[in-house]
């Protein structure tokens, strides 16, 4: 094998690699709060975005409606969400924090921070820049890979994205 297909694997399986171990142990860091590493994603992108209706929600995280519709049940039986019928389109559902969430999203917070923190010690500002630009380059790039792709669109096997799901999340390129 020559050493440039040698360096291309292993920048595979780091990149690869680093994203299993953080999401574990990103699992393990919010376990005592009794949340999930998937439902805390979809808080965050809510807390950014509160009464969203459910479908676009979907579409702006890249997962099936289906899927989304049992996690938001999920967060909503645990009293993190709620969703009301659109005041215009009664059909829609949008979906809002409660006041619970909001306090889960301040504790988990300084955890988040810590968290963060803890991976990146040691490692000099100018290296995460340098490894921020890269890798959004990568992620350009395959997304232009997807755009050449007939349908514009590019299957993800996204097996952790969401939990128990057992279905592939796809991706528009657009």
């Amino acid at each position: 094998m020559n050493d440039t297909r040698s360096w291309d694997l292993r920048l595979g399986y780091l990149i690869h690699d680093v994203s299993r171990l953080r999401r574990v142990t990103y699992d393990r860091e919010l376990a005592p709060l009794d949340i999930t590493r998937s439902q805390w994603w979809v808080l965050a992108f809510v807390s950014r975005n509160d009464g969203l209706p459910q479908t676009q929600l979907a579409n702006e995280l890249d997962v099936g409606k289906v899927a989304l519709g049992s996690l938001i049940d999920r967060l909503q039986a645990a009293g993190f969400v709620e969703r009301r019928a659109d005041e215009k389109d009664r059909r829609v559902k949008r979906v809002f924090l409660t006041d619970k969430a909001r306090q889960l999203i301040d504790q988990i917070g300084p955890i988040n921070d810590s968290f963060n923190a803890r991976i990146l010690k040691g490692i000099p500002r100018e290296d995460l820049e340098l490894t921020s630009r890269t890798l959004f380059a990568m992620k350009t790039n395959l997304l232009s890979m997807a755009v050449e792709r007939p349908g514009g669109e590019i299957d993800l096997d996204d097996e952790d994205e969401l939990e128990g799901t057992g279905r592939r999340s796809r991706m528009s390129a657009l």
